[in-house]
Parts: C-alpha cells; sequence; structure tokens
C-alpha cells in the first residue's frame, strides 16, 4: 500500500494518532524500544515477538531478536529474495529507487534500479529475472540479464492501468498475477498524479487483480471484488489466492479485510470471500503485503493504528490470528529469504527490519 488515507479514513488515523499520542492506544504505554548500532542488547526472548495461540504459532524462537539492518528511507515496499544471488530488492517509491541488500555481508546499496519508474511490488521469476510493477509508468516491466527492460504490459482490455502495486509468478505456467489499486496515479510523491482531482479514488478503471499469461502477453481480469487490491499471494499449494483490501483509504463501504479466493486449474479466480479481518481490540489498520509459510500460515503487515499493533500479524490457515511481530513503524510489506527462506524481511515506512524465525516462506521468492 502506498497511500495518506482520505476522507473518512483519513480522520479514523488521525483520530487513532491523537489515542497514540495519549498513550490509549493498544493497551498500556511501552517503552520506546531502542533500534541501531549503539542500542542495548534485547533480552530473550524478543518481547515484540508474540504468540496469540502458542500451540499453532511455533515460528517464534526464543533465542532471537528483530534487527533494523537500514533505515532513511522515505516510503520503503516491495521486498522480494533472489535465491541464487543471495540478495534482497526493495524499493523506496519516493526516492524512486530501489535498493539491494547482499546476504553474506548484510550491506545495503542504493540505486540498485535508478531510476525505478517509482516502482513498489517486485518479485523474480523462474529464470531469476526481476519483475518490478511500476506506479509512474503504470505498468508491468522485465530486467534481462541484458541490462534492458522489457514491457511486460502497460494496459488491459478495458483501458491504461492506473498503477500497478503488487505481483507474484505463478510456478505452473510463469503467469504473473498483479494488482491495481492506482495509489501511484493519485500523488506525485510516489508517481505522477494523473487523476482528474487529488481526491479522486480511481485514475482511470475499476482497481482490480489481472494475470499476464507468460506465453502470449495477453492480459486478462482475475477478479474485482476487492475495493482497492493490494498485496496477494498463494498459498503454499497455489490453489488459493490471498489478497488485502487498503480500500478502506478511499471508500467508506470497504472493509479492512483480507479475501481469499480458490484458483482453478486453467488460472481463474472463483468463490470469493473473507479470509481475515484486520481488527483487533476493537481497532482496524490495514493490512498490505502478504506471504504465506510452508504451513499455510498467513503472514501479513500491518499498520496505520499505532503502537502495539503495526507491524506483522500472522494468521492461521482457517484465518485465525495467532502471531504478532511489534514494529515501532508501520509496516508495508515483507518477505522469507536467506539460504533456508527462515529469515523475515519486513518494509516498515523509512526501515527494514530483519528477523529469523523457525518456519520457511513458502515459495522461492
Amino acid at each position: 500500500m502506498s497511500t495518506t488515507p482520505t476522507g473518512a479514513s483519513r480522520r479514523a488515523v488521525l483520530s487513532a494518532a491523537t489515542l497514540a499520542a495519549a498513550g490509549m492506544i493498544a493497551g498500556p504505554a511501552r517503552a520506546q524500544r531502542v533500534y541501531g548500532p549503539d542500542a542495548p542488547p534485547v533480552r530473550y526472548p524478543d518481547p515484540d515477538i508474540v504468540a496469540l495461540d502458542p500451540k499453532r504459532f511455533r515460528a517464534r524462537l526464543g533465542n532471537t531478536a528483530i534487527q533494523r539492518v537500514h533505515t532513511g528511507m522515505s516510503w520503503a515496499e516491495g521486498p522480494a529474495w533472489h535465491a541464487t544471488g543471495r540478495f534482497l530488492v526493495w524499493s523506496d517509491i519516493p526516492a524512486n529507487e530501489a535498493l539491494r541488500l547482499t546476504e553474506e555481508d548484510m550491506k545495503v546499496s542504493r540505486r540498485f534500479r535508478y531510476p525505478s519508474g517509482f516502482s513498489n511490488g517486485n518479485t523474480f521469476d523462474r529464470e531469476g529475472r526481476q519483475i518490478a510493477f511500476r506506479h509512474f509508468n503504470r505498468d508491468v516491466v522485465r530486467y534481462e540479464p541484458n541490462g534492458t527492460i522489457t514491457v511486460l504490459a502497460d494496459r488491459s482490455p478495458d483501458g491504461p492501468f492506473n498503477a500497478p502495486n503488487d505481483g507474484v509468478v505463478h510456478p505452473r505456467d510463469g503467469a504473473i498475477w498483479f494488482t491495481d489499486p492506482g495509489y501511484g496515479a493519485l500523488m506525485d510523491y510516489e508517481g505522477e498524479r494523473v487523476a482528474q482531482s487529488a481526491s479522486s479514488a480511481r485514475p482511470f478503471q475499476k482497481e482490480a487483480i489481472w494475470r499476464i499469461d507468460a506465453q502470449t502477453g495477453r492480459v486478462t481480469k482475475v477478479a474485482d471484488e476487492p475495493f482497492k487490491p493490494n498485496g496477494l499471494c498463494f498459498s503454499p499449494d497455489y490453489r488459493r489466492l490471498y489478497v488485502a483490501d487498503t480500500g478502506r483509504s478511499h471508500y467508506d463501504q470497504a472493509k479492512n479485510i483480507i479475501w481469499a479466493y480458490d484458483v482453478t486449474e486453467d488460472g481463474r479466480a472463483t468463490n470469493p470471500r473473507t479470509f481475515a479481518d484486520m481488527t483487533l481490540d476493537g481497532k482496524a489498520g490495514f493490512a498490505d503485503g502478504i506471504r504465506c509459510d510452508e504451513d499455510g500460515n498467513l503472514w501479513s503487515s500491518a499498520g496505520w493504528v499505532g503502537d502495539g499493533y503495526d507491524g506483522v500479524h500472522v494468521f492461521a490457515p482457517d484465518g485465525a490470528r495467532i502471531g504478532l511481530i511489534r514494529l515501532p513503524e508501520i509496516c508495508s510489506n515483507l518477505c522469507f529469504g536467506g539460504a533456508r527462506r527462515n529469515r523475515l524481511f519486513m518494509t516498515a515506512s523509512q526501515s527494514l527490519y530483519t528477523v529469523m524465525v523457525e518456519t520457511r516462506g513458502a515459495h522461492f521468492c
């Protein structure tokens, strides 16, 4: 997600900010945790990794801590892990760049892609080629081994895209599934404002989930039930598609939920339904980037509520919330990486965080 909420949602966020300042949100005020090279060590187990259901949230390790490995960005988004190269790529959307972290020394390099087209989401295909979903250009592109850029899609059968946001690759046929909520076309800060006015919710066409056929390049609409489909991922067996809905940023009738669809053999999404509600203790923030682990649990970024809520929420396959990772910033997205896919990377507002977990990401990116 990449937006400043408007309308009723903006009022809710401002109200939440007021409550947070008064120490009234998400329970009693906690001591502000310090991150960085001079921070004191964290006593194990890390108090910000919370098992709401200890029997089902088995990924928490007792002797590991959340680490902030980089900060100073404006709005970090779209982490993706390259298994062969052993590096992480993610976006700083307002800075119009993609950054890279190398596993062997945890060094961060800026401007891995610059200009990036104000790219938001990133992923890799089975050939290891980076695929980016760009706000400014309103397209989906692939970076080729020879350094060139291939535009995979820049419009749908219904017209120009709003601003592609996040996407995943299906391994069976190489098709790219992606969301188009349009945030990058509503503001110059994260793309280019092409909407008729700053208060417009929809730049060009109905927000939807799309699929690019790997063989023909044909673009087809998968679904459009979510008001603003944002992060998405497949279940471990690729039979279910999950989609985060951030429509409350612009539509009063939208709900802060994660949708679930059944995926057919011919690449369709059917049986739309609510998988999980982001409401916790009477407060509902946004789910944004999402990923599944090997057990089918869904890990969702969460934010726009305040301390004690913002971070990562973990849901069991039946939709029950079983765990939390509390961060001091709004979390926008996440992915599993590392040599064993057991290192969780979290892009959170101005920073990149990581923590080791006792599970593995379900997919290669």
